[in-house]
């Protein structure tokens, strides 16, 4: 997640440019705060009704076992080591791409793996037919956590600087072809594949290994999710309240859909404040 970055300086010092570069992040955030404000008060409404805050949809158990989510990390594992092979100093783009065929690749190997196994489209967390009940959850969890998980992140990033070769890749070049890649990655590519891996693999699994115990499930697979992106500075820290959001609604629709739209639209305004900075190189 990018930081959110006003200037430093004292008012007086504070130029004309500082407060235009300033501007476009402090709108959004504002928009950002507003969206927070009427969510919160609707979820606060339902809670105090006694409602539920996502009704469940019906669903069955994933048919995969603990050696088929082992094979599956084992894949990626091994995947990673050999694209991660070579010079040290290897070209940001490179390392884009690495990971994009990565991340596609052993999704793929991994559904193909778990079909094998005898498991379904449906099994397989892309469930359809609820297409505009996913795009609402989905903007309603967005506008639930996008500020206060942004406020932190930066707040953070004052502490340890966020790590990220996103940042690094979008602070040296701003074409369109750079800016395709990044979206293509974080986007697109990186909530695909990290949903199917962490809510629908893993959580899947742990729902029916402690049956009863959703919280206990949502809990490990978001643990397992942060850890995932240790090396980044401290954003593992807000990234685990995301994945309790998104294991929450993936426990509660049994479809990794709704998951994979927050996801991405989140990376979405985090890459989108991202380009408001002026580039560093």
């Amino acid at each position: 997640m990018p930081e959110v970055m006003l200037p430093d300086e004292g008012l007086s010092d504070v130029s004309m440019s500082d407060v235009q570069a300033a501007a476009p992040q402090v709108a959004a955030l504002v928009v950002a705060l507003a969206a927070f404000v009427w969510m919160a008060r609707r979820v606060a409404r339902r809670l105090q009704a006694g409602q539920t805050l996502l009704p469940a949809r019906p669903q069955v158990a994933v048919p995969w076992e603990a050696e088929d989510v082992a094979l599956v990390v084992l894949v990626y594992v091994l995947g990673a080591m050999a694209f991660g092979a070579g010079p040290v100093d290897k070209p940001l783009v490179d390392r884009l791409v690495n990971n994009i065929v990565l991340s596609l690749g052993t999704m793929f190997a991994a559904m193909a793996w778990l079909q094998f196994r005898g498991a379904t489209r449906n099994d397989l967390g892309f469930v359809g037919g609820h297409w505009q009940g996913d795009v609402r959850i989905a903007c309603g969890g967005l506008a639930l956590v996008v500020f206060p998980l942004l406020m932190l992140a930066a707040a953070l990033n004052a502490v340890v600087h966020y790590k990220h070769v996103i940042v690094d890749f979008l602070g040296g070049q701003r074409s369109g072809a750079a800016v395709a890649l990044v979206v293509v990655s974080a986007v697109v590519v990186a909530p695909v594949a990290e949903e199917f891996f962490f809510r629908r693999v893993l959580q899947g699994w742990l729902q029916k290994y402690v049956a009863g115990d959703s919280l206990r499930a949502i809990g490990i697979s978001s643990l397992a999710f942060s850890a995932a992106h240790a090396g980044q500075g401290l954003a593992f820290v807000p990234l685990f309240p995301l994945a309790m959001v998104l294991g929450f609604i993936a426990e509660r629709t049994g479809s990794i859909v709704p998951c994979i739209l927050l996801h991405g639209l989140f990376n979405a305004v985090s890459v989108a404040l991202l380009l408001t900075q002026p580039p560093t190189g």
